[in-house]
């Protein structure tokens, strides 16, 4: 991205691997690059899914329209503003109809953001 002129990358980015957040989100932005992240459903942590497995969606994520867990990690992804498109690969239609519904509603806003990393990063 520094050196050639491209106009979209691929990368991961989760709530799970935030790392891309330090340099490549805000590089792609400062350069008009369109991003388009993979693999939004794991992260340091092998599954998302699985380091929430057993516990509630908390009562706030409905502020921003999030009813499950994957529409709770895909509106994470996509409201940073230097998100293009997010593929969540899926072989259910019970999954690509929820993760639909991250498309619903409005977004995290910066706060929100930073509440659910602090949520994540909680977890035992």
């Amino acid at each position: 991205m520094l050196d050639e002129d491209v106009d979209i990358v691929q990368f991961n980015y989760s709530l799970g691997d935030r790392a891309a957040a330090e340099r490549l989100l805000p590089l792609a932005a400062d350069r008009g690059i369109a991003v388009m992240i993979n693999v939004p459903f794991s992260g340091a942590r092998n599954s998302l899914f699985d380091a929430v497995e057993g516990e509630p969606l908390p009562e706030w994520a409905a502020e921003f329209g999030a009813r499950s867990w994957g529409q709770f990690f895909l509106k994470y992804i996509v409201s940073h503003p230097a998100v293009t498109v997010a593929i969540p690969g899926t072989r259910r239609v019970s999954h690509v109809e929820d993760n639909f519904g991250a498309a619903m509603g409005r977004l995290p806003d910066a706060g929100e953001r930073r509440r659910q990393e602090q949520f994540f990063d909680n977890l035992s």
